[in-house]
C-alpha cells in the first residue's frame, strides 16, 4: 500500500493500538490501553447537519465523542426542500433515517464563518463559474441570496458573506419543515429544530433564537441563565 498517504497510515496504526478484535471476530472493540471495556453507547439523540469543510467538526466543537451525534456533512450545510422526484437525495435520505429510524430528538443545522459554499453561492450570483454540481446545489439559496444582494452593497463583501451564512441556516430550517415526517414530530413536540453558527478563528458559537430570529453568542445566554 505504498500509495496510502502517510498521515492516514500513521493514524490507523494509532487506532489499532487502542483496539482489539474479539475471539469470535464478529466485531471490533475499541478499548483504551489496559483500560476496561466500555458498554455499547445508545443511539444518538441529536442529528447535526454541518459543512464538509474541515474547520467545522461537531464532535470537537461540542467536546463530545463522535458517537454522540448522527452527523451529515455537505457543502455549506444545506438542507434541500422535500422532493419526491425519484432522483438521488443523500441529505434527505439521512434525514429520513435519523428521524424515522434513530428517532432523534434534536436536529441542529450548523453553519460557519468564511464558508466556501456560501462564497460560491455569492459568486454564482455574479455569473462566475463555481462548478457543474456545486452551482445547482448552492442555488438552493437563490431566493434569500437575492434578498441579501438587494439590501447590502457589493462593496461590503464580508458583511454579505456572514449575512448569507446565517440566512442559509434559517433557510435550511424552513426546508426541514417541508418534510412531513419532520413537521409532524415538531408539531407534537417529539423533535426540535435548531440553528447554530460557528466562527472558525475565535471558536465562538452562536445559537439561533427562534423568537427574535437573531443568532446569540452562547456565552451570553449562559450568563443570563445562571
Amino acid at each position: 500500500m505504498t500509495n496510502m498517504p502517510d498521515e492516514l497510515r500513521q493514524g490507523y496504526l494509532r487506532f489499532r493500538k487502542q483496539c482489539r478484535a474479539p475471539a469470535n471476530g464478529n466485531e471490533l472493540s475499541c478499548v483504551a490501553a489496559a483500560g476496561p471495556r466500555l458498554p455499547p453507547r445508545p443511539a444518538p439523540t441529536t442529528m447535526i447537519i454541518a459543512c464538509a469543510e474541515c474547520h467545522v467538526d461537531p464532535a470537537t466543537i461540542f467536546s463530545a465523542p463522535a458517537s454522540d451525534f448522527f452527523v451529515v456533512r455537505n457543502v455549506a450545510a444545506l438542507v434541500p426542500p422535500h422532493e419526491e422526484d425519484g432522483r438521488y437525495h443523500g441529505t434527505s435520505a439521512a434525514l429520513e433515517y435519523a428521524v424515522t429510524g434513530l428517532e432523534v430528538s434534536h436536529i441542529v443545522v450548523m453553519g460557519h464563518a468564511q464558508c466556501g459554499g456560501i462564497s460560491a453561492a455569492l459568486a454564482a450570483a455574479e455569473d462566475q463559474p463555481v462548478g457543474r454540481f456545486i452551482g445547482p446545489w448552492v442555488d438552493l439559496l437563490s431566493q434569500v441570496r437575492e434578498e441579501l444582494i438587494d439590501r447590502i452593497e457589493p462593496s461590503h463583501v464580508e458583511l454579505r458573506q456572514e449575512a448569507l451564512e446565517r440566512m442559509s441556516i434559517q433557510q435550511s430550517l424552513e426546508n426541514l419543515l417541508t418534510f412531513p415526517f419532520i413537521a409532524e414530530r415538531v408539531m407534537d413536540g417529539r423533535l426540535t429544530l435548531n440553528g447554530a453558527w460557528c466562527s472558525n478563528s475565535h471558536g465562538d458559537l452562536q445559537w439561533l433564537d427562534w423568537d427574535s430570529g437573531v443568532f446569540e453568542r452562547l456565552e451570553t445566554r449562559l450568563v443570563w441563565a445562571s
